[in-house]
């Protein structure tokens, strides 16, 4: 089969490889009919992302059809469509029974696809735990609908999630690309006061505008005096999913006293925490790796009309084509938000 590898920094290219097979009972074969190009694999070409294994299959984010699955294998089996979870998680241990996914303690556990194992940018994957880390796709919705739920939009979805959003906040989404309207799709669930998407390059602006007509987009130079306006002095709710230094400063500047701050990107590079400077904000930061357990209450909710993010997709190419769409995607160029590959 084709596969997109990982073959050292700065490097990934089209391979034939053997087809992947099932290696334990709570395994199964996906064939893979939509996979997905994000920011995270550019993150791995670039070296910044040490526990990727050199050799694999990149690609964390696919749905497919089960080709066949392992005697333990409970939840799917051979035909069904479904979507692939970014996690991998056996839902046994002491962090998965608590919703902690990202922190399963199995060798494969949290991030592994397309990082450590043979992820999806190919015709097959192997996915380990299938139980929890496939969820079946609804009648009536589409690859390209759901190409998305097993992480930029599961990221999203997390991200509004722990930050205990109430009735009549104000949201500030700092980074307009997937990521952040992603976020932004999910906050609206919450009925905020109000939705604030900061971005910096114009083009994603209006994009931005496109897809959220009912929410704020501005550019980081008119945050500052926006948010101080608010009655509460600040965002109560932030999202951070710039990924930048920068991006990071404006997030906690422009919460309010005692808001949560949530920092759902992923950086390349360490990021100073000025405490000095945030003393008496009273701020609660949370972070971390997305804990995708929610995939199937995210396709229930695109089954039923109340999130739509497939006009993120802006870009398809089949996997012949891929570093055709990497180029694209790693450029920035041309209106693209999300490629997605077809093998």
């Amino acid at each position: 089969m084709l596969a997109y590898t990982y073959v050292k920094k700065g490097c990934f290219r089209l391979e034939h490889k053997p087809v992947p097979q099932i290696l334990s009972p709570r395994d199964a074969l996906v064939k893979v009919t939509l996979a997905g190009i994000c920011t995270s694999d550019l993150h791995i070409k670039r070296g910044a992302v040490p526990r990727a294994v050199p050799g694999i299959t990149v690609g964390h984010e696919m749905v497919g059809v089960v080709e066949s699955a392992g005697s333990a294998v409970k939840n799917v089996r051979a035909g069904d469509r479904v979507c692939v979870n970014v996690e991998t998680f056996c839902g046994d241990c002491w962090f998965c029974r608590q919703g902690y996914v990202n922190n399963c303690t199995d060798k494969n556990g949290g991030w592994a696809l397309g990082c450590r194992i043979d992820g999806g940018q190919a015709e097959y994957v192997r996915v380990p735990f299938a139980d929890t880390g496939l969820t079946k796709i609804p009648d009536g919705v589409t690859d390209t609908a759901a190409l998305l739920v097993g992480d930029v939009l599961a990221t999203g979805y997390w991200a509004v999630k722990i930050a205990e959003a109430q009735p009549g906040d104000t949201f500030v989404i700092i980074g307009g690309g997937p990521v952040g309207l992603c976020a932004a799709a999910c906050a609206r669930l919450k009925s905020p006061a109000r939705i604030i998407i900061c971005e910096s390059r114009p083009e994603r602006r209006e994009f931005a505008k496109k897809f959220m007509p009912d929410a704020l987009c501005v550019a980081p130079e008119e945050l500052a005096c926006l948010t101080s306006s608010l009655p509460r002095g600040g965002a109560d709710r932030v999202l951070e999913c710039g990924g930048t230094a920068e991006s990071f400063a404006m997030a906690w500047r422009c919460a309010r006293p005692n808001a949560v701050v949530v920092v759902a990107a992923l950086y390349e590079q360490a990021i100073t925490l000025p405490l000095p400077d945030m003393y008496g904000k009273n701020l609660t930061f949370k972070t971390g790796g997305v804990d995708g357990c929610d995939c199937a209450a995210i396709l229930e909710l695109i089954h039923c009309g109340r999130i739509d993010v497939s006009p993120l997709i802006t870009h398809t190419f089949p996997l012949s084509e891929i570093a055709e769409g990497y180029r694209l995607f790693e450029g920035g160029k041309g209106g693209v938000y999300k490629v997605a590959i077809r093998p």
